[in-house]
């Protein structure tokens, strides 16, 4: 029978670490959103991206991650495996994505981006599982401390970025922009491949993006998913945000009493 690469604890923490990876990203908007878009369907998507996710971190383990590892990639015929992996997760999130029932109610962008959640948790927690493996190569250290944390800053890394690619190819198809949209979002999840795999090897790589992934969390949160709203629902958000925010501020500014101590 086939040994794992790994114990099998440190390989289930491996997948815990990337499903955490889903918790990290439905903070936010998305999570403030609950109630004005359809949750049902995006953890339909979530679903969704959580069984490509695992495809394409088979894939990208078999095409990209072992031919590093042996010493027989050079980087074009890395650089063009992760663009055809990148476009196929492109082509799949656009058929998600742009289904007529899902552009009518809007839900494009929320959609996408707990797309790109499953789809980043199924990758993150297979790259964490080489991370942990001490015979990946011969820099590799196995499962440790270090190794732990930067598994989570990977994951985050992952998660995020596969979300807001797909969130934005979200909000691009409501604006009717699907060919470019699909090019670029294409583009940017190659990239992404490409350097979190490499990441594996040397761990300051992530750097060449992790601070591009932060940005994109902004108008993530700002503009792309509150545009997956409906006018009414929209409207109707906003107004709770403001409601809550007078509330807040009334229990600031409430002065309390003090404690009375009578002998009576």
């Amino acid at each position: 029978m086939a040994e794992a690469p790994i114990e099998m604890w440190e390989m289930q923490l491996a997948f815990a670490i990337g499903l955490l990876g889903i918790y990290a990203g439905w903070r936010g908007t998305i999570a403030k959103m609950t109630g004005f878009y359809d949750l049902s369907g995006a953890v339909r998507t979530l679903l969704f991206g959580l069984v490509a996710g695992v495809i394409a971190a088979s894939v990208i383990d078999l095409m990209v991650l072992r031919s590093i590892r042996e010493g027989t990639a050079n980087i074009l015929s890395v650089s063009l495996i992760a663009m055809i992996i990148a476009m196929a997760e492109s082509a799949f999130a656009l058929f998600i994505l742009g289904r007529p029932n899902t552009v009518g109610l809007r839900a494009s962008p929320p959609y996408g981006w707990t797309l790109g959640l499953g789809f980043g948790a199924m990758r993150s927690a297979h790259l964490n599982v080489r991370l942990f493996d001490p015979d990946v190569w011969q820099g590799t250290t196995g499962f440790g401390i270090a190794n732990l944390i930067f598994g989570c800053l990977l994951t985050i890394t992952i998660c995020v970025g596969h979300a807001s690619a797909s969130a934005w190819q979200g909000y691009r198809i409501l604006e009717k922009d699907r060919l470019r949209a699909y090019l670029k979002s294409a583009l940017s999840r190659a990239i992404l491949v490409i350097v979190t795999v490499l990441s594996v090897f040397e761990p300051l790589t992530l750097l060449l993006i992790a601070p591009i992934v932060l940005i994109s969390w902004f108008p993530a949160q700002e503009l792309w998913l509150p545009s997956g709203m409906t006018p009414a629902a929209k409207q109707a958000y906003r107004r709770t945000l403001r409601q809550s925010d007078v509330h807040q501020s009334r229990a600031d500014s409430r002065i309390k009493g003090k404690i009375v101590e009578s002998d009576e």
